[in-house]
């Protein structure tokens, strides 16, 4: 490789460092989520035939959002790990947030059980508000609203 060519490397590297580090999620990127925990009391669909399904057991499903960009999901009779990005918007109580490949494991709960579809669903998850001690996270397409409460100490 030319001098010269291995100069004009070393310069698109050194303009394209901030930019590429910029990009990566940051300890501050994560809050206000990082490091809290939840338990599921309600998913509430936009579409009148579903309605709104009420949890009798809020501890059989939890996601818990680590400091580290990954989040452990209980659901019901499974267990799921994957990363989680967040960005707060300007209110402080509200932002996207964004759910990754999920790895898990695939028992069979007995009915009725949530586990398969909220897993589901969380590759749809677009956006997060904390509202009266509780998190909502909507669906892309107004399809959905999960809402959790903190989870509770044992």
């Amino acid at each position: 490789m030319s001098t010269t060519r291995r100069s004009l490397c070393w310069l698109a590297l050194a303009l394209l460092a901030p930019v590429c580090l910029a990009a990566q999620p940051g300890p501050a990127a994560l809050l206000p989520l990082a490091g809290t925990s939840w338990e599921l009391v309600r998913f509430r669909s936009m579409d009148d035939a579903q309605g709104t399904i009420e949890i009798d057991d809020p501890t059989l499903y939890s996601v818990g959002f680590g400091t580290d960009g990954r989040a452990t999901l209980r659901l019901n009779c499974n267990r799921a790990q994957g990363p989680w990005q967040a960005t707060t918007a300007s209110d402080g109580i509200s932002g996207t947030l964004r759910f990754g490949l999920m790895a898990g494991t695939r028992a069979l709960c007995p009915p009725p059980s949530l586990d398969e579809r909220l897993l589901g669903d969380l590759e749809f998850v677009r956006g997060y508000l904390l509202h009266d001690g509780m998190l909502h996270m909507s669906l892309m397409a107004d399809a959905g609203i999960y809402s959790w409460r903190p989870a509770r100490t044992r």
